[in-house]
């Protein structure tokens, strides 16, 4: 499959909302718990086709803000020891494939045990320099955008910076994704078709592509899979496409400047 890739095409960051956890246990008559502990060993071996590859960024959604306020608590303190048990026993091999750790979301609400095993995982893979996975933890786009908001709103009021001076920059350096690029490809699993609060201003002109496959049997292969659909397409970012040619909407009658005509 990696051969069939164009390497002159490869995307810079890949994003995966990773969905169908449940959905993968219901259907085996599983309790949930056990669709979550499959789900992360996917995780690892996406991570290390991220790593074979070349890609420079990989973020995935692993734990929503909704998640936090809306599952049962049961669930969500059995997510937090998954994570911890990741972390502990996964940082050997990304330190073996060259992986750096990072997170974004508002990672200070999460426990502090997990914090802990946060901040040891990220401290031991700091010096690589390979592909950099964040994972999205305790995350909701609009509650990011409110972050920066209220970041810049404080620059204002004590810093000294101008309204007039705030653009799309000053907004993208208080985003938690600041430190690195938006993402070029943005995968989901389990077919459904929406973004569930990830990333809203980050993919603006990301590429979509949207699999049926529940995320605890999606492997490194399927993500070659949606990258080799992703250079197919055309990024035109609201342009057109070399070669053609835009309408003379100025001599078409006033009657024709209807949609559909």
């Amino acid at each position: 499959m990696y051969r069939r890739l164009d390497p002159e095409r490869m995307p810079h960051h890949v994003s995966i909302i990773m969905d169908g956890n449940g959905r993968w246990a219901g259907r085996r008559s599983l309790r949930r718990f056990l669709g979550h502990q499959q789900g992360a060993e996917a995780v690892q071996y996406v991570v290390e086709t991220a790593s074979r590859i070349g890609l420079p960024w990989l973020t995935l959604y692993a734990f929503s803000l909704e998640n936090n306020l809306k599952r049962p608590r049961t669930e969500v303190n059995f997510l937090m020891r998954l994570l911890k048990s990741y972390l502990t026993n996964n940082v050997k091999r990304m330190n073996d494939n060259n992986v750096r750790i990072r997170y974004i979301g508002r990672t200070a609400e999460l426990p502090e045990e997990v914090r802990e095993r946060m901040h040891w995982a990220e401290d031991a893979t700091r010096k690589n320099t390979g592909t950099t996975l964040t994972l999205a933890l305790n995350y909701g786009a609009r509650s990011e955008l409110v972050d920066a908001f209220r970041a810049l709103s404080r620059e204002v009021q004590h810093k000294g910076l101008r309204l007039e001076d705030i653009d799309e920059a000053e907004i993208h350096r208080h985003l938690y994704t600041s430190y690195m690029p938006d993402p070029d490809l943005l995968i989901r699993t389990s077919g459904e078709m929406r973004v569930s609060n990830f990333l809203l201003w980050q993919i603006a002109y990301t590429e979509i592509f949207v699999t049926d496959r529940l995320w605890p049997d999606f492997r490194g292969i399927h993500m070659l899979e949606a990258i080799e659909d992703y250079q197919r397409r055309e990024r035109r970012y609201g342009g057109l496409s070399d070669g053609t040619e835009s309408d003379d909407v100025e001599s078409l009658p006033t009657n024709q400047l209807v949609a559909g005509r």
